[in-house]
């Protein structure tokens, strides 16, 4: 006679969702939280720039020059009376742009020749892992103010630059992922039943590489803007009278005494939005965290 162990359904324990559990740890950690909450605001004034009920960033008030902060305007006016306000959020268009639209390039770029590499070895691997060596000798930052000069000064050749910095950032880091993932059983179970290469990469290698890749490109994209706002502050990003941060801190370093609200509110603005990424650029990266899964 058989003892019977069938376990009541209510006393199964289901575990949720890989996903609902990453968002449930997301949610728990309240610096990622705030950093989410402030890029938010940021997207959500860019996106509304058009509609907001604010001076167009190119008029002027010849009566109003290098105006301290008041109920007219809100956060001052520049050298030829602009609106700083006005500017501020024309100028968030430029920076978020220039930082997802840069890692995007990077990422098309590095995630083929990264996975290519970490996949076939041989003198595949030593090519591209020698030319991303190559790259990496260079900083990043002088990196792209050299291409960035070479392109030519525009906001659109600004993106490309930084996006071609970064790629050697993504090339080692999909590698690495690569070269771990293909040594996995299922893997080699995957040659084992014929499975074409091409297959086992969209199958089986990219979606198992993506969240440290994702973790990799919220980062980036704090470093594409302080990037973006460093070449406009060159004059190689994005070219007046079009608003940008960095164009902003250029023109105000010459009138620090006078009007020093020209420089402080772009600057404050590039730290909110860096220091937004980054924090939810760390939460998501722990709350990826295959350990605590």
């Amino acid at each position: 006679m058989s003892a019977v162990t069938d376990t009541p359904a209510e006393t199964v324990a289901v575990l949720p969702p890989k996903q609902s559990r990453v968002w449930a740890k997301l949610r728990r950690n309240r610096s990622a939280m705030f950093g989410a909450g402030l890029v938010s605001v940021f997207v959500i004034v860019a996106l509304l720039a058009p509609v907001l009920p604010i001076p167009g960033p190119a008029e002027t008030d010849w009566g109003a020059v290098r105006k301290a902060p008041s109920a007219a305007h809100w956060l001052g006016t520049d050298e030829i009376g602009r609106d700083i306000l006005s500017r501020m959020i024309w100028g968030a268009q430029a920076s978020l742009l220039a930082g997802v639209v840069s890692v995007a390039i990077a990422l098309a770029i590095g995630i083929p020749l990264g996975v290519l590499a970490g996949y076939c070895r041989g003198w595949t691997d030593a090519v591209i892992s020698r030319l991303t060596e190559a790259l990496l000798a260079a900083p990043f930052l002088i990196l792209a103010i050299a291409l960035a000069a070479f392109l030519g000064p525009s906001l659109t050749n600004a993106m490309i630059a930084i996006g071609l910095s970064a790629v050697p950032i993504f090339i080692r880091l999909a590698r690495a992922q690569t070269m771990l993932v293909v040594t996995e059983d299922y893997v080699e179970g995957a040659h084992a039943v014929g499975l074409t290469h091409p297959a086992i990469i969209w199958r089986y290698v990219l979606p198992n590489i993506v969240p440290p890749l994702l973790v990799q490109a919220t980062l980036t994209i704090a470093t594409a803007i302080i990037a973006e706002a460093s070449l406009s502050f060159l004059g190689l990003g994005q070219q007046p009278p079009a608003p940008s941060w960095g164009s902003m801190l250029n023109t105000a370093k010459a009138f620090l005494e006078q009007a020093p609200w020209m420089a402080m509110w772009p600057g404050i603005a590039i730290f909110l939005v860096v220091l937004g990424f980054n924090l939810f650029g760390d939460g998501l990266r722990d709350a990826l965290d295959p350990r605590d899964h």
